[in-house]
């Protein structure tokens, strides 16, 4: 099965990256991997890959992010402005793929990714 525009990913604000890491250490032994100073990705303990990070960028999005996955970005891109969606930060790279944030018409932000 496909995981094109399925849910792929969640991203959480974080204020102080060090206690929010802490946190969801302690509470659900969340697993974390570095990527900077302001970002931290996070995994379950036996899960295969990352589930989602942890944000604390001046930049980042103030409210969870939903990510969704893509198998060809740009004409992802096309179909969320042709269905009326806003383009917020246009597509950019970073350490494993690209991306780029949308809101929906209820004003939703949300984010694309794709690792091709």
């Amino acid at each position: 099965m496909s995981n094109h525009h399925r849910i792929d990913y969640f991203e959480l604000p974080a204020q102080d990256l060090a206690a929010s890491k802490r946190f969801y250490s302690e509470a659900f032994t969340w697993n974390f991997t570095d990527y900077g100073p302001s970002y931290a990705g996070f995994g379950y303990p036996g899960g295969d890959r990352e589930a989602g990070g942890i944000n604390g960028d001046p930049e980042r999005t103030r409210v969870p992010l939903a990510i969704l996955y893509s198998e060809d970005l740009e004409a992802t891109q096309k179909k969320v402005e042709a269905a009326g969606g806003r383009i917020v930060k246009a597509i950019f790279s970073f350490p494993g793929g690209r991306r780029f944030h949308f809101t929906d018409p209820g004003g939703n932000e949300l984010a694309a990714w794709s690792d091709k």
